[in-house]
């Protein structure tokens, strides 16, 4: 399925089509910006060698945008141009290039105006992180600077009538979903030139609360997910009532997502005042919508994020657990395994794959060690050809998620149904520090990354076995980036695990926070402690110090073009535990970087990791 699986992200209505971006594997991983009408003609807007990306803030998201009336522009991934194609269909760089050192990333066309917005991140002389600054981009090509000065910016969005910009910024050392602030000035007009008048921060001044995902109103006002109350909910400003905070009914869980991307969407207006919102509870996602002052439920299927509408009905990106993920439309009240449509899987499962061969995760809860409660994801293996032996418990996979400030989803994903296909029960840990629990379960993790999500795994893995849901003979561990330092750390500390697989992890704390992207230069600041003052904290939370306490095989899978972990990270560790006596493997994918993208690349690393476990059942090792 490797080289057959599609990667739909960034569904987007505008004017009368439905555009989305798909990668694909057989092109090498090339981003492709797709378009839908609505008569079901599916289209390409992007010819090769277009490939739609940006490295702002490294990971990127939101390198497209499409105008009412059919213009577009996008950013190039390799050749770090933006774009901008005419309704008539001609294409011209409008601006950057690889050598200026310049990129560009979550654009917005201004609704008054020939030009648009985007995010922008240049070299600048003198400066040791790349500037960072909203502009304002002309279709021949002229810039100009409208907002400089903060650490970082996000979500530049011009109000329907073009005469307000709202904006989030937020500076070192807090991470978007730390401490940001909304922002609005009006947009001032003459002769063709655009300028901005006084801001002022409507949200987030204090500097103690994360406001995200901003976005107008049909009638004018401004929403955004404000997490002062704990988790993310929405806010809403009025110009009626001078742009005060007003705090929405209370959705039933939280509205936003942490703002590793640019571009996310977990709110959409529509006309007369109703709200659609993609609500996460318990990890869980579901759409409601809140008409009138009430919050109901929808049958609008699985989201990812919330959906758009589009022609009669609505179109959003499902991601339902035991399918494929699809682009697809529909209506409120279709049912939830009936989509109205299917206009673009991101595969076809094989005709000998049926339900019974797909494994659905059960929501766990589950004691900690120190008297809280963390969450994961339970999977039994499924496979209607195969089966355990009789009275034979299933080998374990613990999965952690990267981040740390991620979520493990309900989503289908092959990174699950390979190993439960195969025999596997797998266990995907929410631990302390995950989202869609609310703040203080995200925040449980400051200064205690490496001590909590490890707890939080070890403590899973007990619970389940205390179940007799799978071998206590043969669990395996396997986590990437920031879920592969969770797995060295889970390797040294208690000897439930066989042995633990890191797929470009964190080795070394103290060389990330040192070599790392402007992006997360600061990250570590509240999740381990401030750089250098607490650089004790650093060297003993990182793996690559204490290699003597890991005494199980370890399989290491990075890039070699990796710049969020360099390389380095997986070569020291791999050398320091072999110097000990440890098994340790290590295999580097030259063109991959921080994740793995490539057809051949994703076929090997799976079974290369399965041939690693299944070396290590006990009746292989007799």
């Amino acid at each position: 399925m490797a080289g057959r699986a599609l990667g739909l992200a960034e569904p987007r209505v505008a004017g009368d089509r439905l555009y989305w971006l798909e990668s694909r594997p057989r092109e090498k991983g090339r981003v492709v910006l797709v378009s839908l009408d609505k008569d079901g003609t599916i289209l390409d807007e992007t010819p090769p060698p277009f490939d739609l990306g940006t490295h702002v803030h490294e990971y990127g998201g939101a390198p497209y945008a499409v105008a009412p009336d059919g213009r577009i522009v996008t950013s190039d991934r390799k050749a770090g141009v933006v774009r901008l194609r005419h309704a008539a269909g001609t294409w011209r760089e409008i601006a950057g290039d690889c050598e200026s050192g310049a990129r560009y990333a979550d654009f917005a066309f201004d609704t008054a105006g020939a030009g648009l917005l985007a995010v922008r991140e240049a070299e600048a002389e003198g400066l040791t992180e790349p500037r960072a600054s909203i502009v304002w981009l002309g279709p021949d090509g002229r810039q100009v600077e409208l907002l400089a000065g903060a650490d970082f910016y996000a979500a530049p969005r011009v109000s329907p009538d073009g005469s307000w910009l709202a904006w989030i910024e937020w500076a070192h050392p807090d991470m978007p979903w730390d401490a940001t602030r909304l922002c609005l000035a009006p947009i001032e007009r003459s002769g063709g030139e655009v300028t901005l008048g006084p801001a002022r921060v409507l949200a987030g001044a204090d500097g103690v609360c994360s406001v995200i995902e901003p976005v107008w109103t049909p009638e004018g006002n401004l929403l955004a997910n404000s997490d002062a109350r704990d988790g993310w909910a929405p806010v809403r400003f009025a110009p009626a009532r001078n742009w005060a905070m007003e705090w929405l009914p209370d959705p039933g869980g939280e509205t936003g997502f942490p703002h590793w991307v640019f571009g996310q969407r977990t709110l959409t207006p529509l006309p007369g005042g109703a709200l659609l919102a993609l609500v996460v509870r318990d990890g869980i996602a579901r759409v409601r919508l809140l008409r009138d002052g009430i919050w109901e439920d929808t049958a609008l299927s699985a989201p990812f994020w919330s959906p758009e509408p589009f022609g009669d009905g609505f179109a959003w990106l499902d991601a339902p657990p035991d399918a494929p993920a699809a682009i697809v439309t529909g209506r409120p009240g279709e049912t939830t395994c009936s989509p109205h449509l299917t206009h673009r899987p991101a595969f076809a499962l094989p005709d000998s794959v049926a339900a019974v061969d797909i494994s659905s995760p059960a929501p766990l809860r589950f004691p900690t060690s120190d008297g809280a409660e963390a969450h994961a994801l339970f999977y039994p293996p499924a496979n209607a050809r195969h089966s355990l032996a009789p009275g034979e418990k299933p080998p374990l996979l613990v999965m952690a998620h990267g981040g740390p400030t991620g979520r493990a989803g309900t989503a289908f994903a092959f990174k699950v149904q390979w190993w439960t296909s195969r025999g596997f029960a797998v266990l995907d840990v929410n631990y302390r520090g995950s989202t869609g629990f609310g703040r203080a379960y995200r925040t449980a993790l400051e200064g205690r990354w490496g001590l909590l999500d490890v707890m939080d795994c070890i403590d899973a893995v007990r619970h389940v076995l205390a179940r007799n849901l799978a071998d206590p003979a043969r669990c395996f561990m396997r986590g990437s980036s920031a879920g592969g330092l969770t797995v060295l750390e889970a390797l040294a500390t208690c000897d439930l695990f066989t042995a633990g697989t890191s797929l470009y992890g964190v080795t070394d704390l103290r060389a990330l926070a040192q070599e790392t992207h402007k992006f997360e230069a600061r990250y570590l600041d509240r999740l381990i402690g401030p750089w250098p003052e607490a650089e004790a904290l650093y060297v003993e939370r990182s793996p690559l110090f204490h290699p003597e306490r890991i005494h199980v095989p370890v399989l290491f899978l990075h890039g070699g073009q990796d710049r969020v972990v360099p390389l380095a990270q997986a070569e020291r560790m791999a050398a320091s535990l072999r110097a000990n006596g440890t098994r340790a493997e290590l295999h580097v994918y030259p063109d991959e970087g921080h994740g793995f993208r490539q057809r051949e690349t994703i076929m090997d690393s799976f079974a290369r990791e399965l041939t690693f476990y299944r070396g290590l059942f006990p009746s292989a090792r007799r």
